[in-house]
This record gives structure tokens, C-alpha cells and sequence, in this order.
């Protein structure tokens, strides 16, 4: 049975769409079937994984307006073990559509539930705000993902999404956890980054992530590539942080710990 994780926070530039790509790749390398569902409208996870969305037939937004199923939906990647529901700009108008719907919190989460059998890990990239879409994404979600930027206002929105997330649990998802906070953007040189980080740690504790994603000039051109860093230049500082990301990951689950 696989697990849904979303990656969330509102607060725009910190490394999620980043983060949804390059661990959904590092998890498919490390041999586990993955699918990336793309909840923002602005569909750079798609583009991201090579994707082109003029050439796709459905998206999530045809998936969750109900015109399309989910399964028939799924567009393979350039990378094995590695599939994609795409998003397209119609996903803005879907909060509308969604608004006089009987159940509408949990429309994502009778739409992805039946893909727990066929993938190992379904990882959400939620939209930077904490609409209709995203509370669908957490209320789909069996844990969610949080990356934190290694700048000045990190911790700005951060009490926000969590008492989001807290609602979500006591009234639509009661079984979701928190996966982890992510630092992004991380320099060791910079006293900024590692005051952040003490911080997080401080804050958080054990929810931290012991990986950290370093600033690397490598993760954002190969998503102009329309690859995963792992296939641009696997030899880099991001390819490597993001694997062991995923190790770390994969060994949580594994022992147990969440």
C-alpha cells in the first residue's frame, strides 16, 4: 500500500516544486514506483518532468472537476518507475467548480486512494496558498512535507500552515502527520542560513530532517531542461542532497518513525 505525501507551504520560492521533482526522481531510482500528482496551476512540476501540456489530454483539473479518471489521467516520465498527473492553468478555476460540490474537501482524496495500490509513493505539489486545492491535497494526504527556505522571513506563514494542517486533522484527515520540514536554499557559509537552521531545529526538533538542500546553480537549470537534477548532472550537490533525502525518507518509513 503506498503512501501519499504533500508538499506544502504558502509562502512562495521556498523549494517545493523543486523538491517535488527531485525526490520523486531520487525515489524512482532508488527503485520505488512514484507518481507526482501536480496541484498548482502553474504546472512547473509538469514542465519540470519534461512534460508538455499543450500534448496532454486530461490533467488534474479534469480529474477533479470529474470529466476524467484519474488512472487514464497518468503520463510516464523520461525516468523509470516515474509517472506524472499533470496540472494545467484550468486548475484556478476548479476552486469555483469544486464550491458546490457534496464533499468537496475530499474530492482528491476518492480520486488518489485507489492509486495507493498501483505506487509506492503518490507525492502531491501543492499550490502556494491554502485554498480549496491545497486543503483537498492535505485531506488526501497521509503526511505532509514542509520546505523551508534558509532566508529571512523562513518562518513567516509557518504558524498559519500548521494550524491549517491541525484543522484538517481534527475535521476532514485525522491521520495526517507531518513528514518533515525541509531546509532549502541552504549556504554554510552564510551566518543567516545556519541561524535559521538552529532556529527550525529548535522550533521542530526531531520533524527536522537531517538532509539539508543546499544552494546549487545545477537544480534550477535542469529544471529548464525539463529533467530531474539526478538525470542533468548526477553528479552534483543537489542530485546527492536529494537522494539522501529520499534515503532518509524511505528509512523513516521503514523503521517505523512515521
Amino acid at each position: 500500500m503506498g503512501k501519499i505525501i504533500a508538499l506544502a507551504n504558502q509562502k512562495g520560492g521556498v523549494g517545493k516544486t523543486t523538491t517535488t521533482i527531485n525526490l520523486a526522481a531520487s525515489l524512482a531510482t532508488l527503485e520505488k514506483r512514484v507518481l507526482v500528482v501536480d496541484a498548482d496551476p502553474q504546472a512547473n512540476a509538469s514542465s519540470g518532468l519534461g512534460i508538455d501540456i499543450r500534448q496532454t489530454d486530461s490533467s488534474i483539473y479534469e480529474c477533479l472537476i470529474g470529466t476524467s479518471r484519474a488512472a487514464d489521467s497518468i503520463v510516464p516520465t523520461q525516468l523509470d518507475n516515474l509517472s506524472i498527473i499533470p496540472s494545467h492553468i484550468d486548475l484556478v478555476g476548479a476552486e469555483l467548480e469544486l464550491m458546490n460540490v457534496e464533499g468537496r474537501e475530499t474530492v482528491m482524496k476518492r480520486l488518489l486512494s485507489p492509486l495507493k495500490e498501483q505506487f509506492d509513493y503518490i507525492l502531491i505539489d501543492c499550490s502556494p496558498s491554502l485554498g480549496l486545492i491545497t486543503v483537498n491535497s492535505l485531506t488526501a494526504a497521509d503526511s505532509v512535507v514542509i520546505p523551508v527556505q534558509c532566508e529571512y522571513f523562513a518562518l513567516e506563514g509557518i504558524s498559519k500552515l500548521l494550524n491549517t494542517i491541525r484543522i484538517i486533522k481534527t475535521k476532514l484527515n485525522p491521520s495526517l502527520e507531518i513528514e518533515g520540514f525541509l531546509l532549502t536554499m541552504y549556504d554554510a557559509r552564510l551566518r543567516l542560513s545556519n541561524q535559521i537552521y538552529d532556529e527550525i531545529r529548535k522550533h521542530f526538533q526531531e520533524l527536522v530532517f537531517d538532509t539539508v538542500i543546499a544552494r546549487n546553480v545545477r537544480l534550477s537549470e535542469s529544471q529548464s531542461y525539463g529533467m530531474p537534477v539526478i538525470m542533468y548532472d548526477a553528479t552534483s550537490k543537489g542530485a546527492s542532497n536529494y537522494l539522501l533525502l529520499a534515503q532518509e525518507i524511505l528509512n523513516r518509513n521503514a523503521n517505523g518513525t512515521k
